[in-house]
């Protein structure tokens, strides 16, 4: 599907451009903060082929899109949509909580790629120090850590950048006071201080020095209050000198302020969270890896699972480890084996593709097609996966094994679990939780995680299609075609959406005459405005889509005559819809028509009779597998 046309639908379906108060993205999600969460039409974009599903969570509405999320966004930034956040009320009153998660997944969402691919980078670098590979003294490793490492040791830049923005505020002002927290005159006047020199002063006022490269907390304070003071006093600013005046009073306040109280409070406030953190997983490492590996999937779903990211990163900024990460890899290949569960039995040709790929995605951390697209819709495939990745955390977090820079959660968190001293019992510990979390899940999916369901009773109408066994237990449905003309298979008929199987199996047919008949007894289902496709449902349960030519939707009902309505009963054989052909060749729209079995997931397979060939209304085109 074109990712404008796939946007447009999108911002329909969220009740309109003017709805949206702002939209980032994530991996896979769009996040959109709309101002009345009551106009969006969930089941509707739920229904899209070109969405995965919907999640309303942590004040947010969250469409999930997949891989393809970026395109999609940067096309609803085309359509006008307001990219980030505002401190704009909306309409619906948030919980503290909900504006907490908002807050966070604001924050940390617009780099987090970046981010996990210099956490890979750390890793790969201390497995090329612990094998030998490297030395700390050779230049292609000082080059290469300087790569890893630039982001972590600027974070307080890059936060202020997207707190900033996500305040409502200048980013700029809040770069620049991120910058002052790391700035080279005050990291040396912190050297100087720790080798006993006197304290720095603020006009009389002791300094209290810190290191503040890679903190996290001290910036998105200070970018708050930058923010605020900044709503406060532009409106009052004279025009002729606000551009200037209202960054110059944040500087002037802020950052003093920063170094007297904002950071020395944001950094007691970190080292207490990172403190209570490694007492209560000390408490027992094995029942926090049950609880996290278990439960992570969960919270993912709800978007909650944002609470816990700043905690991770604040762990490694502290004690420069941290040890919830690897836990997460058990609940992420956990979800990942369910799905190669899934892909391994199931019979269905679409479900076993769309695993195939969910499965790969799993593997390097995103687990949002697997979960909706997979496990979670068939129920204990994602619920087999929750209970293998909760076995393997609990063998993880029974070694405490650590990871020792940030990253999504997958199999590249191996290389971020080794040590400067080399590969130890911690690593081999966290590959076979990760390998139990698999294979457990994998097995139990296989064998007990889909429900056998019976074949359906056959009709009257069914038949065995030529050269295909007669057996009571594989019956076939025959479609006949309901246009004349030469038929080609569907992957060939030149509109992504229908060529790539969304909306379900089938062929297409490039018509001789211009008319389309009833292929099956049945009833009209849906009936387009203009004309141009028409849906029906048969007596045994099939549904049919007819889509007469490609974008012919534009021509607004030109060139086509409906000789029935919509609930209307039909026969097979019966008239439904006229088109010219000439005209409609002379306008230049391609007349390819998608003839497509939209429940192709109710059936075993559906295969075309004949490929390649022309045929003739009323004759034999389609068999569905029951």
């Amino acid at each position: 599907m074109e990712y404008q046309q796939l946007a447009q639908q999108i911002l329909r379906g969220v009740g309109g451009r003017e709805n949206v108060q702002s939209l980032v993205h994530c991996a896979t999600r769009l996040r959109f903060k709309l101002k009345t969460a009551a106009k969006a039409d969930t089941q509707h974009l739920k229904q899209n082929p070109g969405i995965i599903t919907v999640v309303e969570s942590g004040g947010q509405y969250q469409v999930v899109i997949g891989n393809h999320v970026s395109e999609v966004w940067q096309a609803l930034l085309n359509e006008g949509v307001s990219e980030g956040d505002s401190t704009t009320e909306t309409q619906e009153k948030q919980t503290l909580f909900a504006r907490f998660i908002d807050i966070v997944s604001g924050i940390f969402t617009p780099f987090l790629g970046v981010m996990a691919a210099s956490g890979v980078l750390k890793g790969l670098l201390a497995l090329a120090l612990a094998t030998g590979l490297l030395t700390e003294q050779s230049g292609g490793y000082k080059i290469l850590f300087v790569a890893s490492d630039a982001l972590f040791y600027f974070f307080p830049v890059v936060l202020g950048y997207c707190a900033g923005k996500k305040f409502g505020g200048d980013p700029f002002i809040c770069m620049a006071i991120g910058a002052a927290l790391i700035h080279p005159v005050m990291l040396e006047a912190f050297v100087q201080e720790q080798t006993g020199l006197a304290p720095m002063r603020f006009f009389g006022v002791p300094v209290v020095l810190l290191n503040y490269a890679s903190s996290v907390i001290p910036i998105i304070f200070a970018a708050w209050t930058s923010c605020l003071i900044e709503r406060t006093i532009n409106p009052r600013m004279p025009g002729a000198i606000r551009n200037f005046a209202t960054p110059l009073i944040c500087l002037i306040v802020v950052i003093p302020l920063s170094f007297l109280l904002i950071g020395p409070l944001a950094t007691w406030l970190s080292r207490l969270l990172a403190n209570g953190y490694v007492l209560i997983y000390g408490l027992s490492p094995l029942v926090a890896g049950l609880f996290l590996g278990g439960f992570w999937q969960v919270l993912v779903i709800f978007g909650l699972h944002w609470g816990l990211v700043p905690l991770m990163i604040n762990n490694l900024s502290i004690h420069g480890q941290d040890t919830m990460l690897p836990l997460l890899l058990a609940a992420v290949m956990g979800q990942a084996g369910a799905t190669l569960g899934v892909m391994l039995r199931t019979r269905d040709a679409k479900l076993k593709g769309i695993a195939a790929s969910a499965f790969s995605a799993s593997l390097f951390g995103v687990t949002e097609p697997a979960v909706y697209g997979v496990t979670l819709p068939n129920r204990r495939p994602f619920i087999f996966g929750c209970i293998g990745g909760a076995l393997g955390a609990a063998l993880i977090g029974f070694y405490q094994t650590k990871v020792f820079s940030f990253g999504l959660a997958s199999i590249f968190s191996v290389f971020q679990s080794v040590p400067k001293a080399g590969i130890d019992a911690t690593v081999y510990a966290l590959i076979a939780g990760s390998t139990l979390a698999l294979v457990f899940a994998a097995l139990s999916t296989c064998f007990f995680g889909l429900s056998k369901t019976a074949p359906q009773a056959g009709s009257p109408s069914l038949a065995t299609p030529r050269g295909m066994p007669t057996d009571a237990l594989l019956r076939t449905l025959s479609i006949s075609s309901p246009i004349a003309g030469k038929v080609v298979p569907l992957s060939e008929v030149p509109d992504e959406t229908f060529a790539s199987g969304l909306l379900g199996k089938g062929v297409g047919i490039v018509p001789s005459k211009g008319r389309v008949l009833s292929p099956v007894n049945g009833s009209v289902a849906s009936l387009f405005r203009t004309g141009h496709a028409i849906g029906l449902l048969s007596h045994e349960g099939v549904e049919l889509l007819i889509h007469v030519g490609l974008d012919t939707v534009k021509l607004d009902g030109k060139h086509f005559t409906v000789h029935v309505k919509q609930d209307q009963p039909v026969c097979c054989g019966d008239l439904l819809i006229e088109f010219d052909i000439a005209a409609l060749h002379q306008a230049g729209y391609e007349l390819t028509t998608p003839i497509v079995i939209t429940n192709s997931d109710d059936y075993l397979d559906v295969l075309p009779v004949n490929s390649q060939q022309e045929t003739a209304e009323n004759m034999p085109l389609l068999s569905l597998i029951v």
